[in-house]
């Protein structure tokens, strides 16, 4: 994929501030300060587009970037941060479950996981979520370059023993600092984008 524009668009909390049109939207998720807004940048070949910081749970709406005035990627908020109080915990649980139970445009997710720890169990509750939803999901180990390749196999192993991979979704390893991963995220994203509007379950 070669990335033409690429530009914040808005921040939304509910179904009346999303961007209207037609444009279809991969959603990137994960627990709190497990690297979402790098590994945007990183796919983007921008520095500062996503914002990052050091304090988890900084992202608190769902935030929308328009890409090569074509498709939407969805930041949505990271969860599972302990010192954020159990209203917004709940308030983000709902805001997040809604977009994914109730958005057509939704094409697919990128579940992250931080490949140092094994999958918590808000990261398991996010899976079954997708899964439950018929989201098309690809699982993406965060910061594989911090562990040694032997470290890495065997952490992608407890990644799938946790967070069972079914047929048709990946799991890769990825860094955003040395690129590891980023030519084969870049051609799942491209299988989702290509996908037919979406009819995930809305029970």
């Amino acid at each position: 994929m070669k990335v033409l524009s690429a530009e914040f668009i808005k921040s939304a909390a509910a179904p009346s501030g999303y961007p209207r049109g037609q444009r279809p939207e991969v959603a990137f998720c994960g627990r709190s300060n497990v690297g979402k807004s790098s590994l945007i940048n990183s796919l983007l070949n921008r520095r500062r587009l996503a914002q990052t910081s050091k304090t988890p749970g900084k992202t608190r709406t769902l935030n929308f970037f328009l890409i090569n005035e074509h498709f939407h990627f969805v930041d949505l908020p990271g969860y599972g941060y302990a010192k954020v109080s159990r209203n917004i915990h709940e308030s983000w649980g709902g805001m997040i479950e809604q977009y994914l139970s109730k958005r057509p445009l939704l094409r697919g997710a990128i579940l992250l996981i931080d490949i140092r720890h094994p999958p918590t169990k808000f990261d398991r509750r996010m899976k079954e979520w997708l899964d439950h939803y018929g989201h098309s999901v690809a699982l993406v180990a965060t910061k594989a370059d911090k562990v040694g390749s032997a470290s890495r196999r065997k952490q992608l192993d407890i990644i799938r023993r946790d967070l069972p991979v079914l047929d048709g979704q990946s799991l890769i390893a990825f860094s955003s600092s040395s690129g590891l991963g980023k030519d084969r995220l870049w051609a799942v994203i491209d299988q989702l984008l290509s996908r037919e509007r979406g009819t995930g379950r809305k029970d």
